[in-house]
């Protein structure tokens, strides 16, 4: 039986029985009826717009149907195939919107907008393209550049490639590769594609999204922060162009990188177990955390919140492994930062710089720009978050580490197994380097048993009765 996993978000759910019902009547008229099992899949493990290759396995899917919003993140094991579904959007009053603000504006516009708006873009653009002819003189010749739509088949591992290596399109779009043609930088974010042509940059550039303000707007603004946006919101019918509030996330970021410099113990954060490369990612950045000489450890625990990071105090920062459209994570309700893997190289490798440029996809950061993990030094730095110098790491810490075989462990093992002198409330001395140091530093360590008497103690009877009167008490 080929075993089909139907993934819905939780907004959709209540259509899925819809949908079954359609799909085993279409299946029920083919000729050639092969076993074919549906199953729906809910609560994902993690984000809802990745594929959750983790619930698939369990009924050992051949394939998986997503529907609803998507990031298009490529697969690691299954196939998958995406249906975004069909928002409703008045193609008139945003042709007319967007017409109007291009008549006062001579930058090209390049168009970018959610997938749930990918039905109506042909309309917009035969809309956009009537109300040009409309009008004389320079306010007819802007430039509407409009994004493409990724392939929604992945099949795993040549996600949405063909067979030249080129990224697939649905649309009218060519990608030239004749001898003697301008090379194009090709671009490409959250499931839509694009070409721009040779010696333009996106900063000449005014974009437009069409959609919402969700995840996937706050990626392009974050990602392309150097641009001027403006956003047509669907639903309002109205055109936005002020995104200061989104902007000054970049603000909080920075701040969080800094913190993170000054952290001795890093927690990875699995945030996804299907996303085609996440494993590359953590293992670069476990390279890197090491080479800075912190401590690492790596958490799986599913969709994080500030209850399940509370268990694990002894971190200090958090590097959160995920798609682009789910790796920002509102820290100030979390007790220790969470930060993107972009943000960790910039955190832990001593002299990087942050240039404006920001990197939501990971596996963008690895193709652009391969982590670089270099040798820690022995330099004391100045600390903006805490305005001081401050070393790394302890020198007497590094020539235990650079010990060999068992000797090494239990050095290590010794140091962390240090008990807290009963006759005195003093506590250990130095820095936490290690989940087994912090646990040695705290003042509660668990239950105790007290005295040198090892036998027990006799057992005593509680209370009996309702808690309105129990029997014991006087007046009963």
């Amino acid at each position: 039986m080929f075993i089909v996993a139907l993934q819905f978000p939780d907004e959709l759910l209540k259509d899925c029985t819809k949908v079954v019902r359609g799909l085993r009547e279409k299946i029920g008229k083919l000729k050639e009826q092969a076993g074919v099992g549906l199953f729906v899949m809910a609560d994902s493990t993690y984000g809802s717009c990745c594929v959750d290759e983790v619930g698939a396995s369990h009924i050992n899917a051949d394939c998986v149907i997503h529907y609803g919003h998507t990031c298009l993140s490529p697969t690691s094991t299954l196939p998958a195939f995406f249906v975004f579904g069909k928002a409703m959007i008045d193609v008139s009053s945003c042709a007319s919107s967007i017409s109007n603000y291009a008549s006062n504006n001579s930058k090209p516009f390049l168009v970018l907008f959610g997938l749930e708006y990918a039905h109506a873009i042909p309309n917009i653009r035969e809309e956009l393209v009537a109300e040009a002819s409309t009008l004389s003189g320079s306010k007819a010749k802007t430039v509407f550049h409009f994004a493409e739509v990724m392939c929604p088949l992945i099949n795993p591992p040549d996600c949405h490639k063909d067979s030249g290596g080129l990224l697939r399109s649905v649309g009218d779009g060519k990608v030239s590769d004749e001898p003697g043609v301008a090379a194009r930088s090709r671009h490409s974010i959250g499931g839509l594609s694009w070409e721009l042509p040779s010696g333009q940059k996106m900063e000449d550039y005014l974009l437009l999204w069409i959609g919402s303000d969700n995840s996937a707007f706050a990626n392009v603004v974050l990602t392309f922060n150097g641009c001027e946006i403006v956003r047509y919101d669907a639903n309002g019918n109205c055109l936005g162009t002020d995104f200061s509030q989104q902007r000054r996330i970049l603000k909080r970021r920075y701040y969080l990188v800094e913190k993170a410099k000054d952290a001795n113990i890093v927690g990875i954060l699995v945030g996804t177990l299907g996303v085609a490369g996440y494993l590359n990612m953590i293992h670069q950045m476990k390279e890197l955390i090491a080479g800075a000489g912190k401590k690492v450890y790596t958490l799986v625990m599913g969709r994080p919140n500030p209850a399940k990071l509370a268990n694990f105090p002894e971190c200090d920062v958090f590097i959160y492994v995920s798609c682009a459209q789910t790796a920002l994570l509102d820290s100030k309700e979390f007790y220790a930062p969470v930060i993107t893997p972009f943000e960790a190289m910039l955190a832990f490798n001593r002299g990087s710089e942050w240039t404006g440029a920001y990197v939501m996809e990971f596996r963008d950061l690895i193709n652009s720009s391969p982590v670089e993990v270099k040798s820690y030094s022995e330099e004391a730095r100045f600390s903006l978050v805490q305005g001081r110098y401050v070393e790394d790491f302890d020198l007497q810490e590094k020539k235990v580490e650079e010990n060999e075989g068992v000797l090494a462990l239990a050095n290590a093992t010794e140091k962390a197994l240090q008990l807290q002198d009963r006759s005195s409330n003093s506590l250990t001395k130095g820095t936490v380097q290690s989940g087994a140091d912090y646990f040695a530093t705290r003042s509660y360590h668990g239950l105790d048993i007290h005295g040198d008497n090892s036998m027990p103690e006799p057992y005593l009877i509680g209370r009996t009765g309702k808690a309105s009167g129990y029997q014991h008490e006087e007046g009963k």
